[in-house]
């Protein structure tokens, strides 16, 4: 067989109304094509790649990244489907390749918003990330695990719905179904929700030492259902995430002062004039340390058996150890500059008064008192 009949053959010979000839021309077409496009997103990420390392933005990066995650299969598929369109196609195979071009396209855009997806909820745990990594991740995980089964159902309805398959009933169906499975598990529901709530919100972080009710502890897990804390006296209290949330719950691991308010007292044998010094007296014990910021100090009321003060100064530290300390320094600074004055602490004490100018004489007292 010389060349002239090799060429004949190519161009009479045909597969589905197609000559050889065209199909390799298209074949090479498909091959120049993807080689273009993998070239291109070479250069392409590379150009970005050297723009985002001197750019202060995230933005950039995240596109990169997004970028980065192009399925060569797809292009490869691309690639074909442009060779395909140079043939002079039947109709109905025109239309399988219009749908291909939608698959091909709803694939890939689906694989950006899930790495989309994935880079985002990578850098949010990064951001908000606390020694308790593996709690982080599992709420993490939950919000990633909802989002991607919402965007790959809406991409798979998609290409069903373009291939022509009514989608109408399935939707209806998976409604039905959904809602049965909602009143059957509704209150894991409610607590997998109070897991995103409490992920997304933060009112309390793994590490974090809160309180709420009698309970006061560090969090140690985070879950789907429920919420572990270590409380003081080692325990672990396992708690409903939908009744935690429920509570008011006073995070401790977030406080950047402590505001303190307490209160002595004096015995009634205290001048007027060592009244009025006391305030300064402690004013300048307070202020003694660069730790604490003064408030108020005043003679707040009359007791009964005692000249009551409060007193009110700012920890700038959130270190109770710190707190506990200052406080000790306070007090004995006080009892040490109170005794210097000749002014004593006061304790609780009742004076009885006797009136001995009237004496009781048995006469006095009635009869029949003095018969019983």
């Amino acid at each position: 067989m010389n060349d002239i009949d090799i060429l004949d053959w190519f161009t009479d010979t045909e597969f589905f109304g197609v000559s050889m000839a065209n199909m390799a021309l298209a074949l090479a077409v498909a091959v120049v094509v993807y080689i273009a496009l993998t070239l291109a997103l070479r250069l392409a990420l590379g150009r970005l790649r050297a723009v985002s390392s001197h750019t202060g933005t995230h933005a950039d990066d995240v596109f990169v990244e997004v970028l980065s995650g192009t399925n060569r299969f797809l292009l490869a598929l691309v690639a074909l489907l442009i060779g395909v369109g140079m043939l002079d196609l039947p109709d109905r195979w025109a239309s399988r390749v219009s749908q291909l071009w939608f698959v091909a396209l709803a694939l890939q855009l689906a694989l950006w918003a899930n790495r989309t997806v994935t880079v985002f909820l990578r850098r949010h745990a990064a951001r908000h990330g606390t020694p308790g990594v593996q709690t982080v991740s599992a709420a993490t995980t939950l919000i990633s695990w909802g989002v991607r089964t919402l965007l790959w159902a809406i991409v798979l309805l998609a290409m069903l719905s373009n291939m022509g398959v009514n989608i109408t009933a399935f939707i209806a169906s998976l409604g039905v179904g959904g809602i049965a499975v909602a009143l059957a598990a509704q209150s894991l529901l409610g607590d997998l929700f109070a897991s995103v709530a409490i992920a997304v919100d933060k009112p309390f972080e793994v590490g974090d030492f809160i309180v709420f009710g009698s309970v006061a502890g560090t969090v140690e897990t985070v879950g789907v259902k429920t919420t572990r804390i270590r409380a003081l006296g080692g325990e672990q209290v396992v708690m409903s995430n939908t009744e935690l949330l429920k509570q008011t719950v006073s995070n401790y691991k977030r406080l950047r002062e402590r505001r303190i308010v307490f209160g002595f007292g004096v015995t009634y044998a205290t001048s007027p004039d060592q009244a009025a010094a006391i305030p300064e007296l402690v004013k300048r014990i307070v202020e003694e340390s660069g730790k604490l910021r003064f408030d108020r100090a005043h003679l707040k009321a009359f007791g009964e058996s005692s000249l009551d003060y409060e007193v009110v100064y700012i920890v700038l530290d959130p270190d109770f150890g710190l707190y506990m300390n200052e406080q000790q320094r306070i007090n004995l600074s006080l009892m040490r500059e109170l005794d210097a004055m000749g002014v004593g602490f006061a304790f609780p004490t009742r004076t009885v008064v006797l009136d001995a100018s009237t004496p009781l004489r048995f006469s006095q007292v009635p009869a029949e008192a003095a018969a019983g």
